[in-house]
């Protein structure tokens, strides 16, 4: 049997995603959570959980952005305009972050306070800027031939706000049950008072877009409530709802791994939930992953080059959270 290229593409991009999604994102989260943290000390902690592995999370971003590029030229060639705008400042925004985190710790003591709000608009700009896009993508953009011909701020939208600070919230959640896990006595005794209230934020969030997202189109719909798809689709909410269960209960009981593993599940079944509504479609209602796709031959070569990169990339990513396992207390750290 010939091997799907173009599906194994999506596979390996879907999976640098997620990735990108899960490891940045508390990075992200933890710049977000900075306003509710103003003490030094705390916030000095809080950066150093994330300080040997933040630039690596990054890859991930990088990877899949290239991968798309490389095996869907058309799929870039036809979303890149549509999100010209929130991309940038995206990177504006993880520019800035990255800039701040180095300067938060080498810049005299009066000048501080302002790489501190820096980290804390660059991580939430950039989350923000995340959430516009996929909430502009799950509505799917105007294509004329294979040509993207809506305008400027088509990514604008009232779903497309509500999903940015959807992803907002969900990763100060994650970035909490991160720092949960990583830090210990009275930082971690207020991390679990704000993990709550974030929780029930995000809770009500996955609620909306959840109910929100079967009305954008009558595909999604179908493919969520009809007869037999309801069937096959209903284990993912009951696991989410499950999660949730998880979540709340660790929390409430002072679990430090527990919140962690919880949260990353919710962010994999949101995942899953997400490619249910969209598969195959690289450009929602209008180009599938095959119809997007290079030439066999391409990815064929392109993928020989991928496979002998991942192992390393992983290696590396593995290796460095094993090096630097466990608690973090005040006076370890970046300097």
């Amino acid at each position: 049997m010939e091997l799907d290229l173009a599906f194994v593409w999506t596979i390996l991009i879907a999976t640098s995603v997620l990735l990108y999604v899960l490891l940045d994102g508390f990075d992200l989260g933890i710049g977000i959570l900075f306003p509710f943290f103003p003490a030094k000390e705390d916030r000095e902690v809080m950066m150093n959980t994330i300080a040997p592995v933040w630039d690596g999370n990054e890859t991930w971003l990088i990877l899949g952005g290239g991968g798309l590029f490389a095996a869907f030229p058309l799929a870039y060639a036809t979303l890149l305009p549509a999100f010209y705008a929130p991309i940038i400042a995206m990177l504006l925004g993880l520019i800035f972050r990255g800039v701040a985190f180095e300067y938060c710790v080498r810049s005299k003591e009066k000048d501080r306070p302002k790489w501190e709000l820096s980290f804390f608009m660059g991580s939430t700009v950039a989350a923000f800027c995340q959430g516009l896009m996929l909430g502009a993508f799950i509505q799917g953009i105007e294509v004329t031939g294979r040509n993207y011909s809506g305008g400027w701020f088509d990514w604008l939208t009232p779903f497309s706000v509500t999903v940015g600070f959807a992803v907002v919230a969900a990763y100060a959640l994650l970035g909490t049950c991160w720092l949960i896990m990583k830090t210990h006595q009275e930082l971690q005794h207020d991390l679990f008072r704000t993990a709550m209230p974030i929780a029930a934020i995000v809770f009500a969030f996955v609620g909306i877009v959840s109910l929100w997202t079967p009305f954008l189109d009558t595909d999604i719909a179908d493919r969520w409530f009809s007869w037999p798809n309801i069937l096959f689709v209903a284990p993912v909410p009951l696991l989410v709802l499950g999660c949730w269960v998880l979540l709340f209960n660790s929390i409430r009981k002072r679990h430090e791994y527990y919140p962690f593993i919880a949260t990353i599940c919710l962010f994999i079944l949101s995942y899953v939930g997400f490619a249910i509504s969209m598969f195959p479609y690289l450009v929602p209602r209008h180009f599938t992953i095959w119809q997007a796709a290079n030439p066999p031959e391409s990815l064929s070569f392109l993928l020989y080059g991928t496979l002998a990169l991942l192992p390393v990339i992983l290696g590396y990513t593995a290796y460095v959270y094993w090096v630097f396992r466990g608690k973090v207390k005040a006076g370890d750290g970046y300097h």
